[in-house]
């Protein structure tokens, strides 16, 4: 059975694109009922992303139920407000003073349910910045994440929204140790994560290093290496490896397994601090050998050596993983561009946690939902009248789909 420890927890999540989403994901996965508020009539901009975004809504919307709301409107303000009493949780990932103009900020909302915690996501927490709009590419740019990834002078992005997911995670730890303080007072609160201090967190390592060293921190494609062995490597056929040797003893198990009886031999090469001074021959020759062999042999040498390697992949490459499909990594996650009836079932990677002996990982029971396809549910669980919701679907404060 999949894991579901968070079974009777109830989120209303108001968030778009990918940190709040995420946010919301993470609750669904564990079993929390996870009612996705979209702004009626479209509903969350993210359906209709295209380019690298086109598959932000499906891969953080499964588990969740659709409430669509127009929240402009007075009637769909006071749906919120009659929601509130009955959950766990607030998350949201609107920009500065969204949630006080449309009245579902905190101050509006807490005096609902004391017990009532509140996630915030923002760009920035307290403090000069606060009011900011940020994204993640933003911050990643702001706190060194961009200079430390590219090339020298050539600042990049990484290569997924690191930072969007890294803040949520973050937020996701407060609002469960503000559940467990809630065990003890009885009282609910606001916590909040922020995309810039999470991107400075990661940071954390290099201002150390630069305080260690007294020296700069270089982007990473320059870095001054803790190990000599720690490359890309090509093998014949065209084939790359990633190959990292982080102890004296890796070193002697690979140069075995690679015959390389002369560099066995070269006392310039006995320690990794010594290897580390010879990289400028070093890593040529030992690339001059391993691009003579082919690819599988380097790996099955490189497995005996047990010594750390990866093919370099790509995303793709994960919809086939052995050890992904084998442990239940992947759950079977329908695509479609606007959530709608038309798409298809691919592998998705599961939570990245399991739980107990037997080693339970998150699954997935709800495919990711139309547009206020739960609507007319969630409004009949809070008590709403047949005659209500029709009255509500009627003004334009609701959208629903018939159930």
């Amino acid at each position: 059975m999949p894991a579901a420890p968070l079974a009777g927890l109830r989120v209303l999540e108001f968030s778009h694109t990918v940190m709040g989403p995420t946010a919301g994901l993470i609750f669904a996965e564990l079993g929390a009922d996870v009612i996705k508020v979209e702004p009626a009539p479209n509903g969350d901009h993210t359906r209709g992303l295209g380019g690298f975004a086109a598959g932000f809504f499906a891969a953080f919307s499964r588990n969740k139920r659709s409430l669509a709301v127009d929240l402009k409107h007075p009637d769909g303000q006071a749906v919120i407000h009659r929601l509130v009493p009955g959950v766990d949780l607030v998350l949201e990932n609107y920009g500065p003073g969204t949630m006080e103009r449309l009245g579902c900020g905190y101050d509006q909302l807490a005096p609902l349910n004391p017990r009532l915690i509140y996630l915030a996501l923002k760009g920035y927490l307290a403090g000069p910045y606060e009011n900011r709009p940020a994204l993640d590419e933003v911050v990643q740019f702001q706190s060194g994440l961009a200079f430390m990834t590219g090339p020298v002078g050539q600042p990049l992005r990484a290569g997924a929204s690191v930072i969007d997911i890294l803040g949520a995670v973050f937020g996701v730890v407060a609002a469960q140790a503000a559940l467990r303080e809630r065990e003890q007072t009885g009282k609910g609160q606001r916590v909040g994560s922020a995309l810039f201090e999470s991107a400075a967190f990661l940071m954390s390592t290099h201002m150390a290093g630069m305080t260690a060293t007294g020296l700069e921190a270089r982007p990473m494609p320059a870095r001054r290496g803790a190990w000599a062995i720690y490359e890309v490597f090509g093998t014949a056929g065209g084939g790359q490896l990633f190959i990292g040797v982080t102890s004296d003893q890796q070193w002697v198990r690979f140069i075995e397994q690679f015959s390389l009886h002369e560099l066995a031999a070269d006392p310039r090469l006995g320690t990794n601090l010594a290897r580390l001074g010879e990289r400028a021959w070093l890593i040529p020759a030992l690339r001059q050998v391993l691009a003579e062999i082919p690819q599988s042999d380097v790996e099955d040498r490189c497995q005996r050596a047990n010594v750390s390697w990866a093919r370099v992949g790509q995303p793709g490459d994960l919809f086939t993983d052995p050890h992904l499909l084998a442990t239940g990594g992947l759950l079977d996650v329908f695509i479609s561009r606007i959530g709608g009836a038309e798409g298809k079932k691919v592998g998705l990677p599961a939570l990245p946690i399991e739980f107990g002996p037997d080693r339970a990982r998150g699954g997935i029971h709800r495919q990711s939902p139309r547009l206020g396809e739960h609507s007319q549910q969630v409004l009949a669980e809070a008590g709403y009248s047949p005659s209500e919701i029709a009255a509500l679907l009627q003004a334009g404060a609701v959208v629903g789909t018939a159930d």
